[in-house]
């Protein structure tokens, strides 16, 4: 079962444009109560207004769908994080996936960090035991990391608990970075395809990752602050130098001190 759920680790839509690729086509097996686990003051259903006349609406829905690639059958759970109750969900979910036959649970994630969009996507995994990462991602970061925590990760460790395998693969978002980043989704279904041994449709992210990126690269070049920082990140990501939450702290706030929030890489 692949998740994705928009919201607290969905940074840039990368998590949940990449579940919503491989569920393209895919048949709905399960739906959840919507009412019993949505804000609809936080999280309002969209209303589509047709020449005048109030036509139809949208609600946030959380749904598993399946879909059969390459002689896998592939569950996947995508919507909006709830609200309300996850204690009670996250076991309703594992006796889902109990039910369901699921073999191995696999979260897909995103996060801001301080790395630079000329370089690739980093990956950052997690796993409910040694061994079960693919496609050379590792198991991180060393020590203990104290995060408020997302649904997805409720859920991931009520499954491990029912005795499912669980693993996580988060990219690792350029904080400057605002609205989607298809270099990352693209990422995350790379390493779902090395990871399932299927090979994935990719739809149209490959290109819509290069345009991004010309974008970008076009932004920085006119803002010689960007520019510089950008070429900060980059020596450390080619230091393989990963910075501290301090040094995160202070290299964002350098990056709006001398100018950066005037305008820097943020893509319209």
């Amino acid at each position: 079962m692949v998740v994705a759920l928009d919201g607290w680790v969905d940074a840039g839509s990368a998590a949940t444009v990449a579940a919503a690729t491989v569920a393209e086509g895919a048949r709905t097996v399960a739906t959840f109560d919507a009412d019993a686990i949505f804000d609809y003051r936080a999280r309002r259903p969209t209303l589509e207004i047709l020449d005048g006349r109030p036509a139809t609406l949208t609600w946030p829905e959380l749904t598993v769908r399946a879909a059969r690639i390459a002689e896998k059958d592939v569950l996947v759970l995508t919507g909006a994080e709830p609200d309300y109750r996850w204690n009670e969900l996250s076991r309703d979910i594992a006796d889902l996936a109990g039910r369901l036959g699921v073999a191995e649970w696999i979260s897909l994630g995103a996060i801001p960090a301080a790395v630079p969009h000329t370089r690739p996507v980093p990956i950052l995994g997690t796993a409910s035991e040694p061994g079960l990462l693919r496609g050379g991602v590792q198991r991180g970061p060393v020590g203990t990391l104290t995060v408020p925590a997302a649904a997805i990760s409720v859920f991931d460790i009520a499954i491990t608990k029912a005795g499912i395998p669980s693993v996580g693969y988060f990219a690792q978002i350029p904080h400057y970075i605002s609205g989607p980043y298809p270099a990352a989704s693209l990422e995350l279904l790379r390493v779902l395809s090395k990871h399932l041994g299927i090979e994935l449709d990719l739809g149209n992210l490959t290109r819509e990752a290069e345009l991004m990126k010309v974008r970008l690269d076009s932004a920085a070049a006119r803002e010689e602050t960007t520019r510089e920082y950008v070429e900060r990140l980059e020596s450390m990501v080619d230091e393989a130098r990963l910075p501290s939450g301090d040094d995160l702290i202070s290299e964002i706030e350098k990056f709006l001190r001398e100018g950066g929030q005037q305008g820097g890489t943020r893509p319209n």
